[in-house]
């Protein structure tokens, strides 16, 4: 529990804790989430016999206790991944409301920040979603995730994922191995979520049955996807007429998920991308949902939201003749 006590004009609180590895777990390596918390709530922390004793203005000390409190149970659970995203994220938490879940057999993964949460909202209300935003916001993950998870529940037969086969100018064509070896590396980033909800073993065996499906853009055509769960990832690199041909593949029961990255375009010059347009064009369609990430939603180490940052300036810059 935690005990507070008035000091002239700020408080020191007590956090009680008795356990001294667990105290560990929560200061993180070389004291990581407590100088994260710190900074965050603007206050001063210091381990005691006791716990943690807590300094500063009233409203940031209950805050900082609770964000405390809320790492002494993630520390505890196993199912929970406790890093510097999921310390962060509770900062977020404390203005944005109580966090959205993902609750799988094998974990239960919890939004870092509000934007994830009203991301996670779409997720299970809309039939299609657009998620949009810069690296390390969790975009894809999540997206991939809840089609997991939609599998692994029953909800839907199947799972496929996808991407368009442009990267940095390489063809798939021109690369060794069958069309498996081909794809993989480019959809690699998809099996980390996967391997939240599945085994590696499960996850081959349903890919082996068919009932998880890995394919460029382009095998997506002149089919129409039933009750499945269908993510195009790196959707950015999609042009008007590929996204349109995607889009109609949304058949009975299925749900599809669309991320991208409008600032990592590898398509040629003069070539319009076909994520923002099909967002300016169903924005507002009621069974649609749209979510643009910021930088400030960056959930890796605070260092990838600050090189996101300066290339964003320089973009700018550049475009402005500067």
């Amino acid at each position: 529990m935690v005990r507070a006590e008035l000091k002239s004009k700020s408080t020191t609180a007590t956090l009680a804790i008795d356990d001294g590895r667990l105290v560990q777990r929560i200061v993180g390596p070389a004291d990581a989430y407590l100088k994260i918390i710190e900074h965050g709530f603007d206050v001063t922390i210091r381990t005691v016999p006791e716990g943690f004793s807590i300094s500063g203005a009233s409203a940031a000390v209950k805050h900082a206790g609770d964000a405390l409190t809320e790492i002494s149970k993630a520390a505890r659970n196993k199912a929970i991944v406790l890093d510097e995203g999921y310390v962060r994220g509770l900062l977020s938490q404390h203005t944005g409301g109580p966090a959205e879940q993902i609750r799988t057999r094998k974990k239960l993964i919890t939004a870092r920040t509000p934007a994830q949460s009203d991301y996670i909202r779409m997720l299970r209300e809309k039939a299609l979603v657009f998620g949009i935003g810069p690296a390390g916001t969790g975009k894809t993950y999540l997206a991939a995730l809840y089609a997991a998870y939609l599998l692994e529940s029953g909800q839907v037969e199947r799972l496929v994922l996808t991407r368009p086969a442009v990267e940095a100018g390489e063809r798939l064509g021109f690369l060794p191995g069958d069309m498996k070896d081909k794809v993989d590396p480019y959809l690699r980033p998809l099996y980390d979520a996967l391997y939240e909800v599945f085994t590696p073993d499960q996850v081959e065996k349903h890919i082996e049955a068919g009932i998880i499906e890995i394919a460029p853009l382009a095998f997506m055509r002149g089919r129409t996807l039933a009750n499945a769960a269908i993510l195009l990832d790196e959707a950015q690199n999609t042009t008007s007429m590929q996204m349109k041909m995607f889009l109609t593949r949304l058949g009975e029961g299925s749900k599809m998920f669309v991320t991208g990255d409008p600032s990592q375009l590898d398509l040629p010059p003069n070539v319009k991308s076909g994520l923002m347009e099909a967002v300016g064009l169903l924005r507002d369609d009621r069974d649609i949902g749209v979510l643009t990430f910021k930088n400030s939603d960056v959930v890796r180490r605070d260092l990838v939201g600050r090189i996101v940052t300066a290339y964003d300036r320089h973009a700018l810059t550049l475009k402005q003749g500067g």
